[in-house]
């Protein structure tokens, strides 16, 4: 849901990546890239579209209220948006690339509303127990491997507090007869001939995050899972809807950590 792939041209653009920048990042660490990638970041389909950030706001809305918030993978802080508008106390943004949080601090600051900070950290070893009712997180989850999954989501579920929510927008499968199914497999077999013939490793892969393996490990973390549709992206021809939220919550009978 956070990437745009038939936009990809727009990165291009007088605003966005050269096309030899995109190329040294895709050379370099995760991290690294990011880092170097993030001062035009916001002017590449990699940004979470408005339009989702919206419909997850909306849908959020009624579930609250919530206290604190965390934005898993923040990026440059388009979520932390959406919590300052969705959470009382604080909204807070965890992401490992340092480029990416100074330009976060830089474009998210609301005059009203909660408190706002950023931290510096690994969503895999997240330094938070028990601190928050609300984490979200928008197009982050190609960088985790499907044997990380339940380490995450561990972390995510110790991060919340008793009754709290991990919400996040997931897009239907891509059709096999659509370009962009074809486009997303040639990515992701170009970033394995990538990560099997260059170090360090750059992980990002869109077809691992499957709707079927993520509830499966939502679950086995201890989350009561329920999919919520989005209406304003409107159903497929089988009537499913094109997108969801997923809203994992933690049992309000367990212990905080």
């Amino acid at each position: 849901m956070g990437t745009r792939v038939d936009g990809l041209t727009d990165m291009f653009g007088p605003e966005g990546p050269s096309l030899r920048e995109l190329a040294v990042q895709a050379l370099s660490s995760v991290e690294h890239g990011y880092d170097l990638l993030a001062p035009k970041f916001d002017h590449t389909p990699f940004r979470t579209p408005g339009r989702v950030l919206d419909a997850v706001a909306r849908a959020l809305d009624p579930l609250g209220p919530f206290d604190d918030g965390l934005d898993l993978c923040c990026g440059t802080g388009a979520g932390v948006r959406v919590l300052a508008g969705l959470c009382r106390r604080s909204a807070v943004g965890v992401d490992f690339s340092a480029g990416m949080l100074d330009v976060a601090r830089l474009r998210v600051r609301p005059e009203d509303g909660p408190a706002v900070g950023w931290v510096r950290g690994d969503a895999r070893a997240l330094p938070f127990t028990a601190a928050f009712d609300l984490v979200v997180s928008f197009g982050a989850f190609g960088h985790f491997l499907p044997r990380e999954l339940p380490g995450l989501f561990a972390q995510v579920h110790s991060a919340l507090r008793p009754g709290g929510s991990f919400a996040f927008p997931l897009g239907a499968p891509v059709p096999a007869n659509h370009r962009a199914f074809w486009t997303l497999l040639g990515f992701d077999a170009v970033m394995r001939v990538r990560n099997a013939l260059w170090r360090p490793p750059f992980v990002m892969y869109y077809r691992t995050f499957r709707l079927g393996t993520v509830l499966a490990e939502l679950a086995r973390a201890g989350f009561t899972t329920e999919l919520r549709a989005l209406p304003e992206f409107g159903r497929r021809d089988d009537g499913s809807p094109r997108a969801r939220l997923v809203v994992a919550t933690k049992s309000a009978a367990e212990p905080g950590g």
